[in-house]
């Protein structure tokens, strides 16, 4: 019976082997990044859609709904009520319009939310503190 001799390693075949399991660890992240990205667009389109879905109601308010990317806001004269999603989370923010110079608004109340659900519910609540 023969038996084989072992191949020897070399730098070149043990690089190889390393740089290709860092390119598929790679790859995988920017897949799961690409993933967030459009799962957070798509949870802002929705929230977007429930704002929006009531015209009136946002002219009776003096308000305007805008999306913009991973934003929704609902802005008013005096204030801008803002959730903005990145990695499967949402900022809810109210600034206040009156306080800034024009075109920036200083935070006044911020929350963080897991849901579209959720976003929709702390800026209702932010709009109610708004308006009493």
């Amino acid at each position: 019976m023969r038996t084989r001799k072992p191949k020897a390693l070399s730098l070149k075949d043990v690089f190889e082997t390393e740089y290709a399991r860092r390119e598929m660890e790679r790859r995988a992240r920017d897949e799961a990044v690409r993933k967030q990205q459009e799962q957070d667009l798509a949870n802002a389109q929705a929230l977007h859609a429930a704002v929006s879905s009531d015209g009136d109601f946002l002219h009776q308010r003096g308000l305007t709904a805008d999306l913009r990317r991973y934003t929704v806001s609902l802005d008013h004269d005096h204030y801008r009520v803002a959730a903005y999603f990145e990695g499967g989370k949402a900022s809810v923010t109210l600034s206040d319009k009156r306080m800034s110079s024009p075109g920036s608004a200083a935070p006044r109340k911020q929350e963080t939310v897991e849901t579209v659900e959720d976003a929709l519910k702390v800026m209702a609540q932010f709009l109610a503190d708004e308006t009493r």
